[in-house]
């Protein structure tokens, strides 16, 4: 395969992977500022810190209020994280790769993205922006659907799902991180109660409370909902089963001998943590940790697969 072809794949993945998971904390979030007390919900801050993209942010924004962190994450095309900027490239490179992606996989996406473009004005406001939002991630889903059941599974649908599941591995530590270090505060006991709720909001930020509760079969608490979230081998949205998914998808590459090396590492750090006995700083160290790693992956995929070769040397003389 052509490797302009795998990487556009592998980014369209990516953005659409992107933009559900953008979509999902935002939806969460409103809900989580109405279950907590007053002077204890974390505001809208946290959102902008899982992205990372705070010194963009504070460049156009002064203050980090629901208005201006809803603009941020939906509509701010200055971001390329935001959800229309991430359709918008998953549009463009589904555009360049339409002879390899089924004809109706880009009329979903296309439709997707002039929803959330013209229908913006209906997800900034706060009565419109629950459906706005589920419409994104359905319609994510639907064509993700659409690709795994209609799209040759050969090298380029392989592409496709280290993207995806490469992406998803980024934005759930980067959520966890976050989200268990602003919600409550450690030393604040009064506050108990609403313990379960911090950590729910976790959970459902990723979709995942059903499925902790099916497959750990205890009350939400920390160190459980840590060990499910990072290292379950079942759950499309664990860390641990995004970066099998990514192995899995590297095995039957040419040339692939450096990036399962890469994550292996990966494999290795992430399984060999007791998180569940993390203190805050300890897990936000561990984190730092898979990012890097989660960072070298990208770098290895990117320089085996997608880079142009290295020119060859010039020839020398030949000998008389």
């Amino acid at each position: 395969m052509l490797s302009r072809v795998a990487e556009t794949i592998y980014w369209f993945a990516r953005y659409l992977e992107r933009a559900e998971d953008t979509a999902r904390i935002v939806a969460v979030n409103a809900n989580l500022l109405l279950d907590l007390p007053r002077g204890v919900a974390p505001g809208w801050r946290p959102l902008v810190d899982i992205t990372g993209a705070n010194a963009l942010f504070e460049e156009h924004y002064k203050e980090y209020g629901e208005r201006q962190v809803v603009r941020f994450l939906l509509g701010d095309e200055r971001y390329p994280g935001s959800i229309l900027s991430a359709l918008s490239g998953a549009r463009e490179n589904c555009r360049t790769i339409r002879d390899v992606v089924p004809r109706e996989a880009w009329e979903q996406i296309n439709e997707l993205y002039l929803y959330a473009r013209d229908e913006l004005p209906t997800g900034l406001a706060k009565k419109g922006r629950h459906a706005y939002l589920k419409h994104v991630i359905l319609g994510v889903q639907t064509i993700m659907g659409l690709l795994g059941g209609t799209m040759l599974h050969d090298q380029g649908y392989l592409f496709l799902r280290i993207g995806r599941h490469l992406e998803r591995a980024d934005m759930v530590t980067r959520t966890v991180d976050v989200r268990s270090a602003n919600l409550l505060p450690a030393e604040a006991r009064e506050l108990g109660p609403f313990n379960t709720i911090q950590w729910v909001s976790v959970l459902k930020s990723l979709t995942a409370y059903q499925m902790y509760r099916r497959s750990e079969q205890v009350r939400v608490q920390r160190g459980p909902v840590l060990r499910f979230l990072f290292q379950n081998a079942q759950f499309p949205r664990a860390v641990h089963f995004c970066v099998e998914s990514v192995r899995k998808g590297l095995g039957p590459l040419p040339r692939n001998e450096a990036a399962l090396r890469v994550a292996g590492r990966l494999k290795r750090n992430l399984l060999g943590t007791k998180v569940e006995r993390l203190s805050q700083s300890e897990l936000h160290a561990f984190v730092d940790d898979l990012q890097l790693d989660i960072g070298d992956l990208h770098v290895e995929i990117a320089r085996t697969w997608f880079l142009p070769p290295p020119e060859p040397p010039a020839q020398s003389q030949q000998q008389g």
